[in-house]
């Protein structure tokens, strides 16, 4: 783990007990947030605030997290990851290596340190399907 990624995690950890005890974030988080993750992390906070953040979990234990993005589209992220299946991971985060999140997962970490996460139980089966659909679409 890069020195610039605990940093973050030490940040999202900070925005956890920032929203569990005043419920918002100061100017000052806010201002070492953007200085981390700077261009996705606005777009990140409109998808949060759109609560368009969702933990799909099922009966085996798996849990993934889907978001809708800004075009509508359905995007999976991991929890045990950065991965997102959506376009802006592959180019920005693996090729280039401008950003170290897209802003899905950012939102995802947001979303769960703020606690307004989505939450869908769905079937094994249909936890499978959801994972084989995003290895046919990736």
């Amino acid at each position: 783990m890069s020195l610039l990624d605990e940093v973050h995690m030490q940040l999202i950890l900070q925005v956890k007990t920032a929203y569990e005890n005043q419920q918002s974030l100061s100017d000052h988080l806010l201002s070492a947030l953007n200085f981390v993750q700077q261009r996705p992390l606005l777009q990140a906070f409109d998808l949060v605030d759109r609560k368009n953040v969702t933990r799909v979990s099922c009966p085996a234990g798996r849990t993934v997290f889907q978001v809708c993005g800004s075009s509508g589209k359905l995007y999976t992220c991991f929890s045990s990851s950065t991965f997102c299946s959506c376009p802006a991971y592959v180019f920005s985060v693996l090729k280039r290596k401008d950003v170290s999140l897209c802003k899905h997962v950012l939102a995802v970490q947001l979303s769960c340190a703020m606690g307004v996460c989505k939450e869908l139980n769905v079937s094994d089966e249909e936890m499978t399907q959801l994972l084989l659909s995003n290895l046919s679409t990736s």
